[in-house]
């Protein structure tokens, strides 16, 4: 692990470990397995699994990928035996220099089951679980599914089973939960009687979903027509922001509720106080080169260009046949693209040529495009960059607030739910060394 990610793993396993000692003490409640949702490779399961915690965990992930490579870290910490695989030696050791490549052998059929199982399909309702431990004392157990909701009656059906005397006592836990799979943690407090606690930190603002349809205060001329990006924004998601009746219904000049478009919400993920020279220097160039490739694809007519009025109420655009397109999502580029402006042109042309969705119309208008004309660009709008620079330094100095109202909006979720007794919101890692520091408990 990254030191980033020691210093969250270490934080929060011993946070939750010293919960759990708070409620069988103040609360009488003995848990007795952790529910990791979005466990991905589970570093946070594994590290309570292990000495001095060695607690019991399910870990949900949605990802074969994530799981497989999670068994094999599990089989690094000793904390599973590494499947056991039988062969013919003799008939092994003589075709292994052989031209014919050897069968994958069979794993054993009959290995225990407690070392670990397969991931199945998405039906929650199908996993098997069996809490017998092994010789080696594994207590993980994986489980993949995607997440939909807080509803946790098939993990919980089965660990009520006649063969377990022990009643469950499940505290679910996240670490960096992203969009609406903190929501369905939280929920997952009211939704089972067995889930005592729930202790979630969450990140990845931009995901979430809305509750309520878009701001009426965003300036509709301002955004080229993406339809993927106005379906998620009126979908108005009951799992999305905000969670709590208060935010929804609170009253003011633009109408009820609070909302927040993407831009707001993925402001909400910066961190401007840990920003270093080279961060801040890489961030604004990053933001400079997307802004001004756009202009060439809008002098190219790739793209509209968004046309406003005297009073702002914006007009029709004179090259409004343009507005038909596929909207244009470039995405990330590999970090050697960004020595130059024209190293990223050449990525980024060279990216949506290969898109199907763009190659004719890429091809067709910009491939004459000249190096000495991309540098004219550059040069043309160089003053530009600090003129954008100070409108994202402003943009992302709001990120404290956002993430505030977010963050509040759960615990006041919490707060209205008749069975929740006792919840909070503190800070449990270095904001310096991890800002999505926040985690959000709630008490049954």
């Amino acid at each position: 692990m990254k030191p980033k990610k020691i210093h969250e793993v270490s934080s929060l396993a011993s946070y939750v470990d010293s919960l759990s000692s708070e409620l069988s003490l103040d609360h009488a409640h003995q848990i007795s397995h952790f529910v990791d949702f979005g466990s991905g490779q589970n570093y946070l399961g594994r590290a309570l699994a292990s000495p001095p915690y060695e607690k019991k965990i399910i870990a949900i992930e949605s990802k074969p990928l994530n799981i497989e490579g999670a068994r094999t870290m599990d089989v690094a910490a000793k904390l599973a035996r590494k499947k056991l695989i039988l062969r013919n030696k003799k008939q092994y050791r003589s075709k292994a220099n052989g031209e014919h490549r050897l069968p994958e052998p069979e794993p054993i059929t009959n290995y225990p089951q407690s070392l670990g199982t397969p991931p199945g399909n998405d039906d929650l309702a199908a996993k098997k679980l069996d809490w017998q431990p092994d010789d080696r004392g594994t207590n993980i157990r994986y489980i993949q599914s995607i997440i939909q909701d807080g509803n946790l009656d098939p993990v919980i059906s089965r660990l009520l089973q006649p063969s377990t005397s022990l009643t469950p006592n499940l505290m679910v836990i996240s670490l960096h939960s992203c969009g609406n799979l903190l929501h369905h943690g939280l929920r997952s407090l009211t939704l089972n009687p067995y889930v005592r606690a729930v202790a979630l930190v969450g990140c990845c603002y931009n995901l979430l979903t809305e509750r309520l349809p878009p701001p009426l205060t965003q300036q509709p001329t301002l955004r080229v027509k993406d339809p993927h990006l106005q379906q998620i924004s009126s979908a108005c998601n009951p799992d999305g922001f905000p969670m709590s009746e208060r935010f929804l219904k609170y009253n003011h000049p633009h109408g009820p509720g609070i909302r927040f478009h993407i831009t707001a919400r993925m402001m909400a993920v910066q961190a401007p106080q840990n920003w270093t020279e080279r961060d801040r220097n890489s961030f604004f160039t990053r933001h400079f080169y997307r802004a001004l490739f756009q202009k060439i694809l809008v002098d190219k007519e790739v793209v509209a260009e968004p046309a406003l009025s005297e009073d702002g109420m914006g007009t029709r655009n004179p090259r409004s046949h343009l507005e038909d397109r596929p909207q244009i999502i470039l995405g990330s580029l590999r970090k050697r693209c960004y020595r130059s402006f024209t190293a990223y042109v050449r990525a980024a042309i060279a990216k949506l040529e290969n898109d199907p969705a763009h190659s004719e119309t890429i091809t067709r208008c910009v491939a004459g495009l000249q190096d000495e004309e991309i540098e004219r660009y550059e040069r043309g709008y160089a003053h530009k960059k600090k003129e954008l620079s100070i409108l994202w330094s402003l943009m992302a100095f709001s990120a404290g607030v956002v993430e505030s109202a977010i963050v509040v909006d759960r615990w006041q979720w919490l707060r209205e739910q008749k069975e929740v007794k006792d919840c909070w919101v503190e800070s449990i890692f270095d904001y310096a060394i991890s800002p999505r520091n926040l985690v959000v408990v709630g008490i049954r």
